[in-house]
């Protein structure tokens, strides 16, 4: 008999729990609609971290540390999905490590994963991101391919955000290629390539004559010319 009422008591709890469980995750997937709905980016965030605790999905973890990363709190997106290489990984899931150790001045680890996107699915912006990360770590020869790929491959409509200003701005990606294309000539030898970078930046600017970057670089290699 006590056997039986036990039992009775243990299955009585379980029903509970599975009842307290599902009431739970009404609650906070209302309180997601709610929160998307005003805007509330850290009630997104909040209501996504209880529907995980509740119910563990990658998919959710994944759109979770995307969040993240869109707003700049690139620890917390890596310390969300990890920055392990796994077969399984979503392009969101490798997205991300890429935006946030790139964030995180990693350009090496960064490559890797925007190297396994390209893999997924090849296209002029990942290749941008290929090409300058590339160029940052000393890898000219990949730059290039990647630039060159990038040239063959832009669409006019194609933009590309720089962050030097106060106020962010968009360019062409043609434009884009093309000066990043001046840089690695540059740095490839600052002696004697001066000339040829400072004529490929020129056509970034016919391009785009508001390309900020491109302005700045082609100032400073002219006062280079001069010696100031």
């Amino acid at each position: 008999m006590k056997k039986i009422l036990l039992l009775l008591v243990v299955m009585s709890s379980f029903s509970l729990t599975a009842q307290n469980k599902t009431e739970l995750k009404k609650h906070f997937e209302a309180y997601y609609k709610q929160m998307k709905s005003q805007g509330d980016i850290q009630g997104v965030i909040n209501a996504m971290t209880h529907l995980d605790v509740l119910e563990p999905s990658q998919a959710r973890k994944d759109t979770l540390a995307y969040i993240y990363v869109s707003e700049g709190r690139n620890l917390e997106a890596l310390n969300t999905i990890g920055i392990e290489k796994k077969a399984t990984d979503s392009n969101i899931n490798l997205e991300v490590k890429a935006i946030a150790l790139n964030a995180l001045n990693e350009p090496a680890r960064a490559l890797e994963f925007y190297n396994l996107l390209f893999e997924r699915k090849p296209g002029p912006q990942l290749a941008y991101e290929i090409a300058d990360l590339s160029a940052q770590t000393g890898d000219f020869a990949t730059a290039k391919t990647k630039i060159e790929y990038g040239l063959a491959n832009v669409k006019d409509d194609m933009k590309r955000t720089f962050y030097e200003t106060q106020q962010p701005y968009q360019t062409s990606l043609k434009a884009a290629f093309i000066y990043l294309k001046a840089l690695v000539i540059f740095n490839e030898d600052k002696d004697a390539n001066v000339e040829t970078a400072l004529a490929t930046l020129n056509h970034a600017l016919v391009i785009d004559p508001n390309f900020n970057m491109a302005v700045l670089t082609k100032n400073a290699l002219l006062a280079r010319q001069k010696g100031e």
